[in-house]
């Protein structure tokens, strides 16, 4: 099977990365963060998510932040809007792209949105419309795509049903959520099996979770099926407050290594996300990960101090 050429990345530790951590991250934290992301070369940056502050506490600043990052030329900047006043909020400060939410399980469509999936969509409605009016386009995140912590194992042929119903409110990409990190490549199989009668694998972006280290196998069989646009959290940050025990996401600087060593372009410099990574996991007083990150990052600090 012939591999795409070139990858896009959308990195989402701003967002999906920070809003499961418990201690409040401070907003010039977050800035320096999304500042170094920028320098990184990856092509979007999901900056934040204009919920209510009751739900996601860490993410109450996100007016704040949005105002205060330093926008670089090529780089999109997008947030997370659950609703119309969500809209209204996004549409004060400015962002490049914005994205509404579903899943593919009823159960976590309850828990997570006190919404089923049908109302997750009615109310999204509006919202697509008026992102339309600004000239943003619009991501439609379907979550647990392969599995749901409540009910198990999920039907693809929902996953297509979902995808569609999104694609006739006029969304304008799916992005399609492995919550929970239970994936293994034949499950990658069968949803795009399904999924792929409604729009192309070219043409959605798959976004993978880490928990059973099985994220990069995915990767690389969504790669094999013509996928070539996923979401990645610098350092693997990430998690979600309604998928108890889900593990980060795959981290964005194993994906660019990866792609790398098979000749697949990124544009992604991994040198600025190690240095994103630094200034995160320093505010967060956490040990680096496993992987790219622990392996080259602290061999480029060695060779640095060297040099002086």
């Amino acid at each position: 099977m012939t591999l795409p050429q070139q990858i896009r990345i959308a990195e989402v530790g701003p967002r999906d990365g920070l809003q499961n951590e418990s201690a409040i991250v401070p907003v010039d934290t977050k800035v320096a963060f999304i500042d170094a992301l920028s320098q990184s070369g990856v092509a979007e940056i999901e900056v934040t998510s204009f919920v209510h502050p009751k739900w996601v506490p860490q993410l109450a600043d996100a007016a704040d932040v949005l105002s205060r990052i330093a926008r670089r030329d090529g780089v999109m900047y997008s947030a997370l809007v659950p609703n119309m006043k969500g809209l209204e909020r996004a549409v004060d400060i400015g962002v490049d792209q914005i994205a509404v939410f579903t899943a593919a399980s009823e159960t976590f469509s309850e828990r997570n949105t006190n919404a089923t999936i049908a109302e997750t969509i009615e109310r999204s409605v509006p919202v697509v419309d008026a992102a339309h009016g600004q000239s943003w386009p619009v991501r439609g995140y379907i979550s647990c795509v392969v599995a749901c912590p409540y009910e198990g194992r999920i039907d693809p042929a929902a996953v297509r049903d979902v995808a569609q119903r999104l694609l006739d409110i006029g969304v304008d990409e799916i992005d399609l959520g492995e919550t929970i990190g239970v994936a293994v490549p034949s499950d990658i199989d069968r949803l795009y099996d399904a999924v792929g009668e409604v729009i192309e694998p070219s043409s959605t972006t798959l976004h993978l979770h880490d928990t059973r280290a099985t994220a990069l196998t995915c990767l690389y069989r969504a790669l094999q099926l013509g996928v070539c646009s996923f979401d990645a959290s610098c350092v693997g940050l990430g998690g979600c407050p309604y998928a108890p025990g889900a593990a980060g996401n795959v981290p964005t600087e194993n994906v660019v290594y990866l792609c790398e060593q098979l000749g697949i372009q990124t544009d992604v410099s991994l040198d600025a996300l190690f240095e994103a990574g630094r200034i995160v996991l320093a505010a967060l007083e956490r040990s680096a990960p496993t992987g790219v990150f622990s392996a080259d990052a602290g061999a480029a600090d060695e060779s640095c101090a060297a040099d002086k």
